[in-house]
């Protein structure tokens, strides 16, 4: 397991960041300024909203008996950026690609200075024995810069002086990145299979309740703001797809604690769970209203 946490989940990780840049360029970011609303409202929903409801929801869970280590887990995921997978889904469900893409990438570079302090301040309030799951806020800030940000600048800097050749094997790169992704959910669960099954039924209900009241929150905060039906899907698929990936390597890599890991696990089920669901119903949806 140490070769997987140590060497192979990094590599794919900035893998799957750097096929994500290699899709961005500098007007992606200043798509911004085309549509401030609906960045600041996806980034606050993000950045400020997800994190307060994980909270809420893993004290709650863990004054019930759940274990303090997968209240720690659920607020790694939680402070964690959305994934390439909700860019993809955004674009299949006919959203605001140029949205998802600007949140992504933003949150992403901007996880290299909230993740570290806030996984700290969880570590802090969820495991008394500092012991048990030792975090360096130095160590964990450098490892998200150089498995997150330097790929991300890489692929941009790619698509920049080699456009034709960028754009040409940007598809094959997402569709690797999604056979990564589902290769490291599957090595996850093998590896911890007899620990999942003893801690399934108490993390499910937790972790779905998470994934729904967020997306919920998402939608209607879209909804009451009027936006369009494109950039409400972006904003719903951005604030219910965190990037479990980044989770797992941060639990496995940087604190190398297992049981951390198993609320990454376990949303990874949900959020396909509901983001199929939220397909689905956009689509009938979509589909009544222009009948």
């Amino acid at each position: 397991m140490n070769i997987i946490a140590q060497v192979a989940l990094p590599l794919i990780l900035a893998f799957m960041m750097f096929a994500m840049g290699i899709d961005l360029t500098i007007k992606d970011f200043k798509r911004v300024i085309k549509f401030p609303k609906a960045f600041f409202t996806g980034i606050i929903l993000q950045f400020v909203t997800l994190p307060i409801i994980a909270f809420s929801i893993a004290k709650l869970s863990v004054s019930l008996g759940l274990d303090p280590i997968y209240g720690l887990g659920i607020m790694i995921l939680a402070v964690c950026p959305g994934g390439v997978t909700s860019n993809v889904l955004t674009h299949l469900a006919k959203g605001e690609s140029a949205l998802s893409v600007t949140l992504t990438s933003i949150s992403s570079i901007a996880t290299i200075f909230t993740l570290p302090i806030l996984v700290t301040l969880s570590r802090q309030y969820f495991i008394k024995d500092t012991a048990l799951v030792e975090i360096s806020v130095a160590q964990m800030t450098l490892g998200v810069f150089f498995i997150t940000t330097v790929p991300i600048i890489l692929g941009m800097t790619l698509k920049h002086f080699k456009s034709e050749y960028a754009q040409k094997i940007e598809p094959t790169l997402r569709k690797v990145s999604a056979g990564l992704f589902i290769l490291i959910v599957f090595a996850a669960i093998i590896k911890d299979i007899k620990l999942i099954r003893e801690s399934f039924l108490l993390l499910a209900p937790t972790i779905f309740l998470l994934n729904l009241i967020t997306m919920l929150l998402a939608f209607y905060t879209s909804k009451f703001l009027a936006f369009s039906r494109a950039q409400t899907t972006a904003i719903v698929y951005e604030c219910g797809l965190q990037n479990s990936t980044l989770t797992i390597f941060i639990g496995l890599t940087l604190l190398q604690s297992e049981a951390v890991i198993l609320p990454a696990v376990v949303y990874s089920l949900s959020m396909y769970f509901f983001a199929f669901l939220y397909f689905k119903i956009n689509k009938r949806t979509y589909s009544e209203a222009i009948a």
